[in-house]
């Protein structure tokens, strides 16, 4: 089905665990060049990189805190000086950086959900933008960017998670202008929205909470990061997507039916 990834030069941010890793897993099964990305280098970089190979794929790692504007030029400068250009953009930095109701959150909370879940987006997309545009002029094909919303951008988040569904709102929204100025371009914008998945986001509920959660997802239990993966994979083909874009797709085993 996604026999069209093969050799396409795919970037994912926050991608050395959880659905970025797993999503570069997927890609590298079909050939893909992967770049993945975190602010750390942490232990086990070196094995996924080489489970990428094994796996068909190409891997590279690079390092860069993504919150900063000058990090996400850097990171594009560097995977193009690595593969040669750009053909998808998967930006799945984000995280939560804490629960703080209204009362509490002050400028340096509020700057960095943003910086981390918005700045990060926009930047590393801005960055890449022009070698999208040429990727898509000498293929004839679309090129693709992949911004990873969520299930709380509905339902405005968790007790003090409303910077965080906030910000994902933003993801949900800024796609829409992207879509309308760049598609001339042959740059197609999506969101993949994750519901409830059993990754480190969720690590510190205990078997009571999860339960409660469970209740409120027909399918009764959270997604694992494969389930997610080949969404990213469905958007970043132009032979399978090469008509969709603006959209939204909801992987969340029905915890939220817009």
């Amino acid at each position: 089905m996604f026999n069209d990834l093969k050799d396409k030069r795919v970037l994912i941010t926050g991608s050395t665990q959880g659905i970025g890793l797993a999503t570069a897993r997927t890609f590298a099964r079909y050939g893909a060049k992967v770049g993945i990305t975190s602010h750390v280098v942490t232990e086990g970089i070196e094995q996924s990189l080489e489970e990428l190979r094994q796996l068909g794929g190409e891997g590279a790692f690079f390092q860069g805190n993504l919150c900063d504007s000058k990090a996400c030029e850097q990171l594009i400068e560097q995977f193009v000086a690595k593969f040669g250009g750009i053909d998808v953009v998967i930006n799945n930095v984000g995280g939560l950086v804490g629960r703080k109701p209204i009362s509490e959150i002050d400028d340096d909370f509020f700057d960095q959900v943003f910086d981390l879940n918005a700045r990060s987006a926009h930047m590393v997309t801005k960055y890449a933008m022009p070698h999208l545009k040429a990727a898509a002029q000498a293929s004839g094909k679309t090129s693709s960017v992949v911004l990873v919303g969520s299930f709380a951008s509905y339902m405005g988040g968790g007790p003090g998670a409303s910077l965080y569904a906030a910000a994902k709102a933003w993801i949900h929204t800024i796609q829409k202008n992207w879509v309308t100025s760049y598609t001339k371009d042959g740059v197609r914008f999506n969101v993949v929205a994750p519901g409830t998945v059993d990754t480190a986001f969720h690590a510190d509920k205990n078997d009571a909470v999860r339960a409660q959660i469970n209740a409120t997802i027909p399918m009764g239990r959270f997604a694992t990061a494969e389930e997610v993966a080949p969404s990213f994979l469905f958007l970043a083909s132009h032979a399978c997507s090469g008509y969709i874009t603006g959209q939204i797709i909801n992987v969340n085993g029905g915890q939220y039916m817009p």
